[in-house]
């Protein structure tokens, strides 16, 4: 996710502050209810692991404040690198036997052949829209072939995020034109590019016809309960495009899911009568948006004039990666909310879907299929247009209960002025607030232990104005929690749930689970590989990156981490360039190469300055180091020069 709108703290963009109901309590209440500062805060990581992991069989299904899932099973991880220090430079830095190779960073022809990038920034919107999108996020690798060429040749799908106008256009944040609209559009969306490795050139970008961009232009359609007629998505023109994809989501039948965030950044009007709805309110769509100033060029983005054009964007997107023809998919049962990403798993042949939604004080949800995906798929139907969502409530006691939000059960009936399921998912944030969910501190990317199905959430810093997910109230690091569904079933409504770890840096913050060789704040992705490594990945605001009056000069620039789930061991992977965030992140099947995604790079920060159209280097060079250049988001190929496993 940017960093360039999200402060760490104090936050100061009403956006950013939830208006959840009293009614709801903060999850920071909740965790100090369920721990005490001796038992979680004063013995470190391994101490902490060690209080969520007791017991040996099954799960605790009493209300006792003991209540605690046992501990993992599965291959435990090594983590078999030399960890590399914090670091402020300019460049990327890895352990002593590794080496990365730069792959298609922002403005990558998506085939051999296309519009090639200008480091002026003069390309058109039509090559833009031919080419790799801008500020890198979330990314699954899907092999092609067999046997070992597998790990040589695949799909890499990526979502772009958001776009810097000072850098995506060569007269920065001027004058908006209706050229300048279509060209961030294109810079949006997913890109899918093939690629071929190659002992002697490395990973490269071979022609595909599987090759395409889904962007904020391309057509779309609608599935589920909202579905493509319904009154509120009906706009001046058909639905297109896909926006604000943070994280992503892959289900067992291979498709990828793109997820929609900050979709009210884009929105705005100059009307002086508008005035927002309650339901746009609770969005965060306002007269500014994120200051993009689109609908002064395009009144697709201008919320007075096309009020129902917001209401297309805050999905869960399916895109099929293997069809270029095939129409990208919003599935509607999965919610309207800020989408950090979409994690799925199997229980009991089900599929099961985990979400964040990512805003200071809003909830955490689960999507549970109805029946067999299998069978589904064998009808017809989308296994993720058929089921429950579930919104997260947490208890004092270390239990919790996932809340149905389901129309004509609880509050959400038509006498409550709930008109039917489908007025239940467009106004998906409300439902939660009536059910009183339990606000957290901005959940962001979900991911599930292979071994034991355990499922870990990051919680990256909080205000405490909303509802702060942590023990510590104000929250400028964020933690990392983590629960067990009832007898190990992801498809439960009942679970046990604990904190894996405390962020910070203990010269400035005493309640931190780290040390001076781990310190490290923000936790935002996090991904387990094959093995059981649990990767995490940091987006400490730009806002506060480098600054000592934020606590985070010792931090020094984004960075990805190595822990181990069972001892709770933490060795720092990398660190990237100034401005950036580090995110998406996947390996080939081998686990012999490591993609991960380095976004916004020279983005303005006030540790080092502000790109400007005559200055846009004023922060970061990264990745070509042109004196006439650009910084540009790009993905990068990790690989030991032994040739073995990333991390072992």
């Amino acid at each position: 996710m940017s960093v360039q709108r999200r402060p760490v703290f104090p936050a100061s963009d009403p956006d950013e502050v939830s208006s959840n109901p009293s009614a709801n309590r903060p999850f920071h209440e909740v965790a100090a209810a369920r721990f005490s500062r001796r038992s979680v805060l004063a013995s470190g990581a391994v101490a902490a692991a060690a209080g969520f992991l007791t017991g040996s069989t099954g799960i605790a299904h009493a209300t006792a404040a003991t209540a605690s899932p046992p501990e993992p099973t599965g291959r435990r991880p090594t983590l078999g690198f030399t960890p590399v220090p914090t670091s402020d430079a300019d460049r990327l830095t890895l352990p002593e036997g590794y080496q990365a190779q730069v792959i298609i960073p922002w403005g990558t022809p998506i085939r051999p052949g296309g519009p090639a990038w200008r480091k002026d920034a003069a390309n058109s919107a039509a090559e833009q829209a031919q080419q790799v999108g801008m500020n890198h996020d979330g990314m699954h690798f899907f092999p092609l072939g067999k046997g070992a060429e597998r790990n040589r040749r695949g799909l890499l799908v990526l979502n772009h995020e958001y776009i810097d106008q000072q850098l995506l256009f060569p007269d920065g944040d001027a004058e908006m034109t209706r050229e300048k609209v279509a060209k961030a559009t294109a810079a949006h969306g997913v890109s899918i590019v093939e690629l071929v490795h190659t002992d002697r050139h490395g990973w490269q970008v071979a022609d595909s016809p599987r090759a395409r961009r889904v962007t904020a232009d391309t057509p779309v359609t609608f599935s589920g309960p909202v579905g493509p007629r319904h009154p509120a998505l009906r706009a001046a023109d058909p639905p297109r495009g896909t926006i604000n994809n943070c994280s992503h989501g892959v289900t067992p039948w291979g498709t990828y899911l793109a997820c929609e965030e900050n979709f009210n950044a884009y929105f705005g009007t100059e009307h002086p009568g508008w005035e927002p709805t309650d339901l746009q309110a609770r969005y965060g769509i306002d007269r500014e948006g994120f200051g993009y100033r689109w609908h002064e060029a395009d009144p697709r983005f201008d919320i007075a004039v096309n009020p129902h054009e917001a209401n297309r964007f805050g999905w869960v997107v399916e895109i099929d990666p293997m069809d270029p023809d095939a129409v990208p998919v919003k599935r509607t049962a999965l919610g309207r909310i800020k989408h950090e990403g979409c994690v799925t798993t199997e229980a009991r042949g089900r599929i099961v879907a985990y979400t964040g939604d990512d805003q200071d004080g809003d909830y955490l949800y689960k999507f549970v299929g109805d029946g067999s995906w299998r069978a589904h798929r064998a009808r017809g139907r989308s296994p993720l247009d058929h089921g429950t969502l579930y919104v997260a409530r947490f208890e004092d006691d270390g239990t919790g209960r996932w809340l149905p939000l389901t129309h004509g059960t609880g509050p959400l009936t038509r006498d409550a002025g709930w008109a039917d399921q489908a007025d239940v998912l467009l106004r998906t944030r409300e439902a939660a607030d009536a059910l009183g969910a339990t606000p957290m501190d901005r959940p962001e990317w979900i991911a599930v232990n292979p071994g034991n199905q355990d499922v870990y959430c990051s919680l990256t810093n909080g205000s405490g104005r909303g509802g702060a997910a942590n023990p510590r109230t104000p929250n400028p690091y964020g933690h990392i929690i983590r629960w067990r569904e009832r007898d190990g079933d992801n498809t439960a409504t009942t679970f046990t749930w604990d904190i894996f770890l405390l962020a910070g840096d203990p010269a400035y913050e005493e309640r931190t689970d780290l040390t001076e060789d781990t310190r490290f704040g923000s936790p935002d992705g996090l991904w387990f590989d094959p093995d059981g490594r649990l990767w995490i990945l940091t987006d400490v605001s730009n806002s506060s990156q480098n600054l000592p009056e934020k606590g985070y000069d010792r931090i020094g620039n984004n960075q990805m981490l190595a822990a181990d789930p069972h001892t709770g061991e933490i060795r720092r992977f990398l660190t990237g360039p100034r401005g950036c965030e580090i995110t998406g992140v996947i390996t080939t099947p081998d686990q012999r190469t490591m993609f991960v995604n380095v976004q916004h790079p020279g983005e303005a920060t006030p540790a080092w300055g502000e790109p400007t159209p005559e200055n846009p280097r004023a922060v970061s060079n990264w990745p070509d180091f042109d004196p006439e250049g650009r910084p540009r988001s790009a993905t990068i190929a990790i690989r030991r020069t032994d040739g073995g496993v990333i991390g072992a």
